[in-house]
C-alpha cells in the first residue's frame, strides 16, 4: 500500500477509551443503555483481559474527516 502509516501499539488508557465509547456510542449517535460509568467500568475490565491474554492492540495516525452519508445537503438553485 503506497499511504501505509505506521501503527504503534496503543496505551492501556486508549485502548479502554476506544472500548468505552463503542460501548456508549453507535457511531456519533448515543446508546441510552450502558452509562457512563459502567461504560468505562467493562472498558478497562476488556482491556486487561486483553492485555492478559496476550493481545496488542496497534493504533495509526487519526483518521481524516468523513463523508456522514446520511446528512442532506441543501438543492443548488437552478
Amino acid at each position: 500500500m503506497p499511504d501505509e502509516k505506521p501503527l504503534r501499539p496503543a496505551t492501556k488508557e486508549e485502548t479502554a477509551d476506544a472500548l468505552s465509547f463503542a460501548l456508549r456510542f453507535n457511531g456519533k449517535k448515543r446508546i441510552h443503555n450502558a452509562d457512563e460509568f459502567m461504560a468505562s467500568l467493562m472498558a478497562k475490565h476488556l482491556t486487561e483481559h486483553l492485555e492478559l491474554a496476550g493481545f496488542v492492540v496497534m493504533k495509526g495516525p487519526p483518521a481524516g474527516p468523513h463523508n456522514n452519508p446520511g446528512h442532506k445537503y441543501p438543492e443548488k438553485p437552478k
